[in-house]
């Protein structure tokens, strides 16, 4: 009977075990007890028993103490450097729903189901999380875009029709502005808080609800100028903002603003007509809020506000 069909797998053994067993093997070795008695009587593969008895004898007992389990660097990784790079290029140029996934974001399980769509490779969850990290991937809160967007009308409007409007703004010794509404409201989420663990903290908010709503325009070089009014924007009140800007501004005002109706309706154009020596408004591309710096204005105002203490009334 040969001892080699009785051999065990001590890979399968847990990292302690295995610890044991190097030990055990070395104490025996050196009480006189030949590797080919050791490989019979426990039941490990006699080239095994050679390789730790050399390494023994090469780096003393410092040499039986197990590392890191797993294959080498590049064993261990499952993607080629190609497929690697062709991956990453793929993450940063595509989206999940380009690839025919039904996922929103590049999250672990969608970079899973493109690698097993592209290469018929089952990547581990933590196989990934130490790949992302070695290609300098981090997890990041998206920036929304709705996906009425038109990408070829958002890269020309920066590429030509922005730099019109700067050119003829010089020309004419006109200011650039741009306008934005946005609602406020007392019941936004606050911030997080310090607090002993286990005790979450407390905010005292009314029970009643109420809103404001704003309209603002910010100056290239950070100046604003806003209004505030209750319920919906109508064209009057759109008007109302309009005089207040070119009055307080003292030249001609280049205003421009996003695609809502109410921006295009008769009165606000007719009205335009009449007073073009002193204002001309544009409008930006649909959908691409990004592209107006007073959104910035507008999110910093709501960060303030859910920072500081609740307003108990409108009038706070």
């Amino acid at each position: 009977m040969h001892h080699t069909d009785m051999k065990k797998d001590t890979r399968q053994l847990s990292p302690e075990i295995q610890q044991y067993n190097r030990q055990l093997v070395i104490r025996m070795y050196q009480e006189g007890v030949s590797r080919q008695t050791l490989a019979a009587a426990l039941g490990i593969n006699y080239n095994t028993i050679c390789i730790w008895v050399r390494a023994w004898q090469k780096g003393g007992d410092e040499a039986l103490v197990q590392g890191q389990r797993g294959r080498r660097i590049m064993e261990k990784r499952l993607l080629t450097p190609i497929e690697e790079e062709k991956l990453q290029q793929l993450l940063c140029d595509k989206s999940p729903p380009q690839m025919q996934l039904p996922f929103a974001l590049w999250g672990r399980r969608a970079i899973q189901a493109v690698i097993w769509q592209m290469w018929r490779i089952n990547v581990a969850e933590r196989t990934l999380t130490d790949d992302l990290k070695r290609w300098g991937f981090t997890p990041q809160k998206p920036l929304k875009r709705a996906y009425e967007q038109n990408p070829k009308a958002v890269e020309q409007w920066q590429k030509e029709t922005y730099p019109v409007i700067k050119k003829k703004a010089a020309e004419e010794g006109a200011e650039i502005w741009w306008g934005d509404e946005t609602g406020i409201k007392n019941t936004c989420q606050h911030g997080r808080g310090f607090a002993p663990k286990g005790q979450t903290p407390v905010v005292d908010v009314s029970a009643k609800r109420f809103s404001l709503n704003m309209i603002a325009a910010i100056h290239n070089r950070g100046s604003v100028r806003c209004m505030l009014y209750r319920e919906t924007m109508t064209a009057r009140k759109l008007l109302h903002f309009f005089q207040r800007l070119i009055k307080e501004a003292g030249r001609k005002v280049y205003l421009i603003l996003d695609n809502l109706r109410v921006h295009h309706a008769k009165i606000v154009t007719s009205w335009l007509e009449k007073h073009q020596d002193r204002i001309a408004v544009f409008y930006l591309p649909a959908y691409s809020p990004e592209l107006n710096p007073d959104e910035n204005l507008n999110g910093d105002l709501k960060s303030a506000l859910c920072h500081s203490s609740p307003a108990r009334s409108q009038q706070e």
